[in-house]
Parts: C-alpha cells; sequence; structure tokens
C-alpha cells in the first residue's frame, strides 16, 4: 500500500490542540491523540505543531526522548511529506522517505516485531499476560518501555471486572480523608491533648516520605527479586509494572483503595505495636493524609501543568524515572530519601 503524502503547508495547518500534526524525518505524525498526554507537557507539542521536530527531537537539552518514546511516535505515522516539498528542503538530495536511515526511528521490521512481540493493547491484556511464555528478563526489558494510548488499555474482558480496575484521582481524597478524620478524632477522644494530636500528624506526615521511598523502591521495583514464573509476572505487572507500561494512563495512575487497604494494614498494625494507642490513631491520621498527598502529586506531576516552585522539577525528576531510568529516582513528593540513599538521578 502507497504511503500517502503531504505538503508542508498541510501540514503547517493542523497546528492546535483539537488537530496537532508534525513532521519527523520527512514522515508526518498525527499526535492529536498524544498532546494532552506528553509527559513533558501540552505546551512542548503546541509550541512546534504543524512544524519539524526533527532537531528538536535530538536535542537532549531541550527535552530527553527514550527509545520508547520513538517507538510511540512511530504508531503515530499517518504519511510522508510529499516529492515537491522534499525538493524544496536543504536536506532532500541527502534524506528521502526511501533511504531514510535514522538511528531512532526505522520503520518498523514486521518480521522482527513478531519475534520481540509483547502485549496487544487492543486486546485485554492480564490474559495474554497469564497465557505468555515470557522469561523475567524479556518481561522486565518490556514492561519498563513507556508506550501511549489514548484512553485506558483494558485488563480485563469482562466489563464488570474491568470497572474495578480503573480508578479516577478523586477518589483517593474521597476515601481516605473520613478515615484521617477517624483516627485524628480517634486520639483526641481518647484525651491526647489538640497540641500532642497536631505534633504526631505532622510526624506522620513526615513519616510518610521514608514509606514513600520504602514501598517505591523495595516492593514496587523488586525486579531483581522476582521469581521467574508467570504468577510473578502478573503480580508485578499488576502491582507497578502497568504504571511503566503505560504511564499515562489516567485511571491506572493512583493506589486503587482495595490495594492501599492491603498496604495500610500491616502499617497500621506495626504503628500501634510501638506506639501507645491513643498517639498510634493521630500519627495514623498523618501517615494517611501523606499518602493522600503522595498520590495527588502524582497524579498532579503527570497530568497537569504545575507550578514552577517545586513541582516543575519533581515533575522532570519523576519522568525521569518513566522515560530515562526506572532504576533510580524513587522519590514523588521530594527528593530527600534519594539523596540519603544514593538513589539520586543526575539529570
Amino acid at each position: 500500500m502507497a504511503t500517502k503524502t503531504f505538503s508542508a503547508s498541510e501540514v503547517k495547518k493542523h497546528n492546535s490542540a483539537k488537530s496537532c500534526w508534525v513532521i519527523h524525518n520527512n514522515f508526518v505524525y498525527d499526535v492529536t491523540s498524544f498532546v494532552e498526554d506528553h509527559p513533558g507537557g501540552e505546551e512542548y507539542i503546541l509550541d512546534h505543531a504543524g512544524t519539524d521536530i526533527s532537531l528538536i527531537m535530538k536535542d537532549e537539552l531541550s527535552h530527553f526522548h527514550s527509545e520508547g518514546a520513538y517507538e510511540m511516535l512511530d504508531e503515530l505515522r499517518i504519511g510522508a511529506l510529499d516529492a515537491p516539498t522534499l525538493r524544496q528542503r536543504p536536506t532532500a538530495t541527502k534524506t528521502t522517505v526511501e533511504d531514510e536511515t535514522d538511528a531512532y526511528l526505522k520503520p518498523t521490521d514486521l518480521t522482527a516485531d513478531k519475534k520481540t512481540k509483547f502485549l496487544d493493547l487492543s486486546q485485554p491484556l492480564l490474559w495474554q499476560l497469564w497465557n505468555s511464555d515470557f522469561t523475567k528478563a524479556f518481561y522486565l526489558e518490556q514492561v519498563h518501555i513507556p508506550r501511549h494510548l489514548s484512553g485506558s488499555a483494558k485488563i480485563f474482558g469482562s466489563p464488570y471486572l474491568e470497572f474495578f480496575t480503573k480508578t479516577p484521582w478523586y477518589m483517593i481524597p474521597v476515601f481516605w480523608l473520613p478515615v484521617i478524620a477517624y483516627n485524628a478524632h480517634k486520639s483526641l477522644e481518647m484525651g491526647v491533648a489538640a497540641d500532642q494530636v497536631a505534633t504526631l500528624f505532622l510526624a506522620g506526615i513526615a513519616g510518610w516520605t521514608l514509606a514513600e521511598y520504602a514501598i517505591h523502591r523495595f516492593l514496587f521495583h523488586l525486579d531483581d527479586l522476582l521469581p521467574e514464573s508467570t504468577f510473578s509476572l502478573v503480580a508485578h505487572f499488576l502491582l507497578h509494572g502497568i504504571h511503566h507500561y503505560l504511564p499515562m494512563d489516567r485511571l491506572r495512575l493512583v493506589m486503587p483503595p482495595a490495594l492501599a487497604v492491603a498496604l495500610a494494614i500491616p502499617l497500621n498494625k506495626l504503628v500501634h505495636a510501638f506506639v501507645p494507642e491513643a498517639q498510634a490513631f493521630a500519627l495514623m491520621a498523618g501517615l494517611i493524609f501523606g499518602y493522600v498527598l503522595y498520590d495527588m502529586t502524582h497524579y498532579y506531576l503527570h497530568h497537569a501543568k504545575v507550578f514552577k516552585l517545586h513541582f516543575k522539577e519533581m515533575k522532570t525528576y519523576h519522568l525521569a524515572h518513566h522515560y530515562k531510568n526506572f532504576e533510580g529516582g524513587y522519590g514523588i513528593t521530594s527528593k530527600i530519601w534519594d539523596k540519603v540513599f544514593n538513589t539520586e538521578l543526575q539529570l
């Protein structure tokens, strides 16, 4: 099937969030579906909508692009520049659609692609993974290459089961704020002074930052100790792997309450085992509030045009964890524990 061609003037007309096209190495891409989900923010795309982004994509100082980014771009290709446009371009005599040799973006080799195929995003993911014969090494390599899908991928084939796999961001405060209020009230009810409750609450928030780091590094990224079994891969995928595989999926980003409760129960028992009961309730209120701040911050970093103070730096830092090096940069709300434990990403 012949490649559809476009003139540069045609591409230039598609320069808004409603219809956004770009040129990369003489190919044309419709990136409209990706504008809102671009990790660096939609402004990075819209500033260059309708233009050639070849040099921008190679400029790591402007915005780092991983191998996965080029794979996602390849999926959005709709055609190529036409012959008259190519003849007018400075590099037309050296580079054409037919002899494209860019090291980052080559036409997909269908034979090789079949051999290295991971998951089909158009089909329920869990069944594919459960029936796969992936090795741990292959799975970990593939699941940490970010993919993009407009909307949410299906985990189950059943719409009923699928409903319970999706968590809108606002469910976190709706579910947990009453729990926080209950714990704080319980502490006051048991005779703890209000100023002491406030102090314990703040201590809980501070303590959460360490819990955040530990859970992310030693539970979510327990990659090296993962057993070589399909069950282990499925568990890893559901726990955190899917977030690295589809980092911009809005409904698979915050922690589902069921999973959060499962993690909170042993933490609650631990706190109550070492802290007097009345004070333990106040401390747990702060810990849970710290978690809520963490999950809201996490969503904010992925999907908002963030404030420059602190959050801009943390957005860049966290997205580097996804798109540059997942074996570091475990802090979401701050870098403090990455600095302490020498896992800070150098950007």
